[in-house]
C-alpha cells in the first residue's frame, strides 16, 4: 500500500480582531477618544504574538543540545484543578503545546491523567479567553489598572488594610501562600477569604470533631483487601482519584487474576466507584447515615450507642455482612465517607478505621496541604456580610467567579455592587468580571510560573511551555503588585521562594532537576499520629420526601470548563449526555411524580418555598429513590461562545446549607419537554454477551467461561486468505476488570488525532466523531442490577468486513495487520460503516474541523491529517506514534521494543486497562494479556477476528449478599 506522510503545520501568528469605528470616527476623532482607542490597540497588539517564555524552560528528563525541527519536546509541569497539582508532561511541537500526557514520575498520576488535564490544551488556545484589561465594560490597559491600584494603597497604609479583602479558591501553592501571609503581616487588618464551590467543608469539620485539628487522609488502597465507601467516589470526583484507581485495580488485572480485594459501595447518587464495586447499595442520604451508625455500634466502636435495627431486611443483611467482613479484615480494610455524609458521620468513620486497626495501614493522616483548610462556606458568608455592610472598599478576586457560583442566599452579586473598587483576575471575562470594577486576564497553567501541591503533598513547579498568548498575569505577579506596588516576574517570585525554602546546598542543580522531573523530591506529606475523640455528636437527620444532591458535572466540573468544546461533547459516564446537564432521578421517583426522561420540572426549595429552578429530567436506574441529583457547572451567561446558555444553573438552588449536605425540595411538572443529545440510546444488553461477566467462584470453577461459548459459534474457516506477518503484528487488549468508565481514553484520542466536535444538533443526528467510545450497559447479574463499561475503538479485524465493500480501496489492510484509512481515496459511500458490526467508523458529514479561527489551528497535532468533509475516519492505533517509534528504532538498527509504542488511549488510562503492542513479540505485555483465560473477542460469532480483544469481568461477590 502507499504511505502518506502528514504535512507539518507551521507556528501560527495569532491575530486579534480590529477595533470597530463608525464612519464619523474615521473622519474626525477627538484627542480623548483617540488616546482611548490607541491604548486599547496597544494592549491588543502586545498580545498578538507568542513564543517561548523569556526564561529558560527545561524539557523532561534530558535537555537536547539542538532541537530537531518537527520533533516534539515534552516539558514537565503541573496542571492545577481546584488547587491541586496533577503532574503532567506537555508536548510542544515547534513551540506549540498540542498534547498533555501524565508524568510517570509523579505520585499523583503515575503517567495517567484525567479528562480535564487532557482538555486543558484546548482551553489554552481558546479564542474566547480574556484578552485585555477591562474597567467596567470599557477596554483598558494594565498600566491603567496599576495606576488605579496605587491610589488604593494610601488608604491601606492608613488603616492597615481594614477595608481590603482578598478572595481566592483553594490554595496549595507554597509561593502564593507565602505571599498571602506576607501581605497580611503588612496589612494586619486585611482579610483573606477562600471559596471553591466544590470544596469539601464536611471533611474539614469532621477532622475537627474527630481529632480536634484539621488533617488530610491518604488511602493505601494497594494494602486494602476490603474497601467500604459511603457516598465516596474515590475513583471519580475525589482528590487523588487517578492514583487510587490504579492502586485498587492492581489486584484485578487479567494477566494476574488474583481478585484478592472486594469493594462495597453505599451511594446516594450514581458514582464511578459504585459502578466498579462488587456490591452496591443505593439509598437516600438519611438512610446512609443511619447505616453507618448502626454498623459502628455493631462493631463495638467506643462511645456509639446501640440503635434499633434497620426496618428493611435487605439493608439489615448488608449491615450484618459488612460488620462481619470488617471484623475479619482488621488492619486490611478501609472505610471512606464523602459526598453527602455529614461531618458527624465522617468523624465516626475515622473512629471506625482506628477501631479496626486501619489507621496507619490503609489510611494515613497528614497535615493539610491547603494553606487554610477551614470552611469555605463560612468564609464566603463572612465576606458577603462585610460587603453588604459596606465595610469592604477594595476586593481582589483571584481565579474565582462568585457571582456565578456563590451560594444563592449570600446574594454575592448585590453585595459586589457595594464595593467601590473590585478587581478580578481570571481566564475568562465571566459573570464576576462583568460585575467587577476591573478585570485582568489571567495566565493559563501552561503560560505561567507557579507551584502547587498534589493530593499527597508532593510539590511541583508549574513551568510554562509558551509565553502568555493574551498578555495574562499570574496570581503571584498580582500579589507582588499589591505588596509593594512594583512588578515582579512570576519566575523570579517562584524561584526566590524555593531558593529560601528548598533546603538545597546547590540550588541551581536542585532547580534544574525539579524542572526536568516535574516534582520536588521528598516533598510529600509525612504521616501524623492522631487519636480520635472519645465521643461524637450524632448527626441531625430530617425525614424528607425528596432531597436534592449537588455534584460536580463529570465534564464541566464546577463551571470552569464550560467553554471547552471537547468536554461539552464528551459523553457523561452514566447518561451519555452531551451539551447538557439533567436532574437525575430514579425510576420509582419518576413514577411517583408522573414524569419521564425529557420532561421539564420545577424544583422548589422546601426551606423557603420561593427559590425555584426549572430543569429537565433524566431517569437513571442507578439512582436511589427520593433523591434528585443536580450537576453543577452549567447555565453560564458569560462563559464564552461555546458554554453560554447551555444547560441549567443548579447554583441558583444551592444555599449555604446545601454546601454541607442534601436539601429538601419539591418537584412539579411544567408540561414542557426538552430534547437531549446523547450518544447511546440503548443501555441494556438484551441477553447478549457483549460484556461478559462471572463471579469469582464461577471463574475458579471454569477459568475459560468467557470463550467456551465461542467454540460452538465461531467457525474455524474463513473465505479470507491467511496472511503471514513477518515484521510487526499490532494488537490491543482491554481489561474490563480495570476499566472504571472515566472517559479519559475518549478525550485523549480526540486531542491526539485532531478529532473535531460537531455540536448538539449533529450529536442528536448521530454524527459524533469520537474514535473510541465507552459504552455503558445496565445488566442483571447474580440477581442484582449492575453497571458495566466497555471502551470500543476500531477492532482492526483480521478479516475486516469493511475492506471488501469499499469501491475505491480507501480502507485497506496493511502489512502489519492495521486496518488503515486512506483519506484522499475516500469518496464517502459509507459502505464500510454499513458493513461494520461494531459501528466504530465515523463519517465527516460536514466540515466539522474549524479552519477559520487561527488559534484553534495551533492546537492541532501536526503528525495527524486534519480530515476534510465527506471522508470516513476511525481509530488508527495511533499510527503516527508507531511511525515515530519505527523511525527511532531504525536509526539504532533494531526492532521496536515493547512499550515504545503507547497509544493515546493507553497512555491516559488511570488503571492501565488498555495494553497495546506487537503480537509477534512473545514477551510483550499485550501477548501476556491475550494469554489470559478471560480474553475474548467482541461479536466473535461474525468471525471478524479482531485485533482488539477484551478481558471478561470477574466480580468478587460476597456469598452472603448473592
Amino acid at each position: 500500500m502507499r504511505r502518506y506522510q502528514p504535512i507539518p503545520i507551521t507556528p501560527i501568528e495569532l491575530k486579534r480582531p480590529a477595533l470597530q469605528t463608525t464612519p464619523s470616527d474615521s473622519l474626525s476623532i477627538g484627542r480623548r477618544a483617540f488616546l482611548k482607542i490607541m491604548a486599547a490597540s496597544a494592549a491588543l497588539a502586545s498580545a498578538a504574538c507568542s513564543g517561548p517564555p523569556q526564561e529558560k524552560i527545561v524539557p523532561y528528563v534530558q535537555m537536547p543540545e539542538l532541537m530537531t525541527l518537527g520533533q516534539p519536546l515534552f516539558y514537565a509541569t503541573a496542571f492545577m484543578r481546584r488547587g491541586l497539582a496533577h503532574g503532567v508532561l506537555v508536548e510542544s511541537n515547534m513551540g506549540r503545546p498540542t498534547k498533555v500526557e501524565g508524568n510517570r514520575d509523579h505520585p499523583a498520576s503515575l503517567g495517567a491523567t484525567d479528562v480535564f488535564a487532557q482538555a486543558a490544551v484546548l482551553q489554552l488556545w481558546d479564542p474566547d479567553r480574556s484578552q485585555t484589561v477591562y474597567n467596567g465594560n470599557v477596554l483598558s490597559t494594565w498600566e491603567a489598572f496599576k495606576t488605579a491600584l496605587l491610589q488604593q494603597r494610601s488608604e491601606w497604609e492608613r488603616n492597615g488594610g481594614a477595608s481590603m479583602r482578598i478572595l481566592t479558591g483553594t490554595v496549595t501553592s507554597p509561593t502564593l501562600a507565602d505571599q498571602l501571609a506576607t501581605l497580611l503581616k503588612q496589612y494586619p487588618n486585611a482579610r483573606w477569604h477562600r471559596y471553591d464551590p466544590l470544596h469539601d467543608d464536611n471533611a474539614w469539620e469532621a477532622a475537627q470533631l474527630a481529632f480536634g485539628r484539621p488533617v488530610d487522609q491518604l488511602f493505601q488502597l494497594d494494602r486494602a483487601d476490603l474497601v467500604v465507601t459511603l457516598d465516596a467516589d474515590i475513583f471519580g470526583d475525589w482528590p487523588g482519584s487517578t492514583r487510587y484507581a490504579r492502586d485498587f485495580t492492581r489486584k484485578r488485572k487479567s494477566d494476574a487474576p488474583a481478585f484478592s480485594n472486594r469493594l462495597y459501595a453505599i451511594d446516594a447518587t450514581a458514582t464511578l466507584t459504585g459502578a466498579m464495586a462488587d456490591h452496591r447499595l443505593a439509598v437516600s442520604p438519611q438512610q446512609l447515615e443511619q447505616i453507618a451508625w448502626r454498623m459502628a455500634a455493631q462493631l463495638g466502636v467506643p462511645g456509639v450507642p446501640r440503635e434499633a435495627g434497620a426496618q428493611n431486611g435487605y439493608i439489615e443483611k448488608w449491615e450484618s455482612t459488612l460488620v462481619k467482613q470488617l471484623s475479619s479484615h482488621r488492619g486490611r480494610s478501609l472505610i471512606v465517607a464523602g459526598g453527602t455524609v455529614s461531618p458527624s458521620t465522617r468523624a465516626l468513620v475515622h473512629k471506625m478505621n482506628a477501631h479496626l486497626g486501619n489507621a496507619g495501614n490503609t489510611v494515613v493522616y497528614v497535615n493539610p496541604i491547603e494553606a487554610d483548610p477551614s470552611s469555605h462556606a463560612e468564609s464566603i458568608k463572612a465576606l458577603a456580610a462585610d460587603m453588604h455592610a459596606g465595610s469592604v472598599k477594595t476586593l481582589f478576586m483571584i481565579g474565582a467567579n462568585p457571582v456565578y457560583s456563590a451560594p444563592s442566599d449570600v446574594n454575592f452579586a448585590d453585595a459586589l455592587k457595594k464595593v467601590p473598587f473590585s478587581a478580578q483576575l481570571a481566564l475568562y471575562r465571566d459573570e464576576t468580571a462583568h460585575a467587577a470594577t476591573w478585570h485582568v486576564p489571567q495566565c493559563h497553567d501552561f503560560e505561567q510560573w507557579s507551584d502547587g501541591r498534589a493530593y499527597d503533598g508532593t510539590a511541583s513547579i508549574v513551568q510554562p511551555v509558551i509565553a502568555p498568548l493574551y498578555g495574562g498575569r499570574s496570581a503571584h505577579e498580582l500579589m507582588a503588585l499589591l505588596a509593594n506596588g512594583n512588578e515582579h516576574s512570576g519566575y523570579a517570585l517562584v524561584r526566590r521562594y524555593w531558593q529560601q525554602h528548598g533546603n538545597a546546598s546547590d540550588f541551581e542543580q536542585f532547580w534544574q532537576s525539579v524542572l526536568q522531573q516535574g516534582l520536588v523530591p521528598n516533598s510529600a506529606s509525612s504521616a501524623l499520629q492522631v487519636r480520635p475523640a472519645a465521643s461524637l455528636p450524632a448527626p441531625q437527620l430530617h425525614a424528607a420526601k425528596l432531597q436534592a444532591v449537588f455534584v460536580a458535572d463529570p465534564s464541566a466540573d464546577d463551571g470552569h470548563f464550560a467553554n471547552n468544546a471537547w468536554l461539552q461533547e464528551l459523553p457523561r459516564p452514566f447518561t451519555k449526555l452531551t451539551w447538557d446537564n439533567a436532574a437525575l432521578i430514579s425510576v420509582a421517583t419518576a413514577k411517583s411524580i408522573g414524569v419521564e426522561t425529557g420532561d421539564v420540572v420545577r424544583l422548589r426549595l422546601a426551606a423557603n418555598g420561593q427559590t425555584t429552578i426549572e430543569v429537565p429530567i433524566w431517569i437513571l436506574p442507578e439512582q436511589p429513590d427520593h433523591v434528585v441529583t443536580l450537576p453543577l457547572g452549567y447555565g453560564r451567561r458569560a462563559a464564552g461562545n461555546v458554554g453560554n446558555g447551555v444547560g441549567f444553573n443548579a447554583y441558583l438552588l444551592r444555599t449555604l446549607a446545601a454546601m454541607r449536605g442534601p436539601v429538601e425540595v419539591t418537584m412539579e411538572p411544567t408540561g414542557r419537554q426538552h430534547t437531549f443529545a446523547t450518544t447511546q440510546n440503548h443501555a441494556t444488553v438484551e441477553g447478549r454477551d457483549i460484556v461478559r461477566m462471572a463471579t469469582l467462584a464461577e471463574f475458579m470453577r471454569n477459568p475459560h467461561f468467557a470463550t467456551d461459548a465461542e467454540k460452538e459459534r465461531v467457525p474455524d474457516v474463513s473465505l479470507y486468505p491467511e496472511w503471514e506477518y513477518k515484521d510487526y503484528k499490532w494488537g490491543m487488549a482491554i481489561d474490563l476488570n480495570a476499566c472504571i468508565g472515566c472517559n479519559a481514553c475518549t478525550i485523549a484520542c480526540q486531542a491526539e488525532n485532531n478529532i473535531p466536535v460537531v455540536g448538539k444538533e449533529d450529536v442528536i443526528h448521530g454524527r459524533e466523531m469520537h474514535w473510541i467510545r465507552v459504552d455503558r450497559y445496565v445488566t442483571s447479574f447474580a440477581g442484582r442490577q449492575r453497571t458495566a463499561f466497555q471502551p470500543v475503538p476500531c477492532m482492526h479485524c483480521e478479516t475486516a468486513p469493511c475492506e471488501e465493500v469499499c469501491p475505491v480501496g480507501a480502507t485497506v489492510h496493511d502489512s502489519e495487520g492495521l486496518n488503515v484509512q486512506v483519506y484522499n481515496r475516500c469518496v464517502g459511500t459509507r459502505f464500510c460503516s454499513n458493513n461494520c458490526p461494531y459501528k466504530v467508523r465515523r463519517f465527516n458529514f460536514l466540515q466539522f474541523s474549524n479552519t477559520k479561527i487561527e488559534s484553534l489551528k495551533a492546537v492541532q497535532n501536526p503528525e495527524v491529517t486534519v480530515r476534510r468533509r465527506g471522508v470516513m475516519e476511525k481509530c488508527t492505533y495511533c499510527l503516527q506514534r508507531i511511525t515515530r517509534a519505527r523511525t527511532d528504532a531504525e536509526k539504532l538498527g533494531r526492532r521496536i521494543r515493547d512499550g515504545e509504542v503507547v497509544t493515546a488511549c493507553q497512555a491516559v488510562c488511570p488503571t492501565e486497562a488498555i495494553v497495546f503492542g506487537d503480537l509477534n513479540d512473545p514477551n510483550s505485555r499485550v501477548n501476556r494479556a491475550k494469554a489470559s483465560p478471560l480474553d475474548y473477542a467482541l461479536l466473535s460469532e461474525f468471525n471478524t477476528r479482531p485485533r482488539t480483544t477484551y478481558a471478561a469481568r470477574v466480580v468478587n461477590l460476597d456469598p452472603e449478599l448473592e
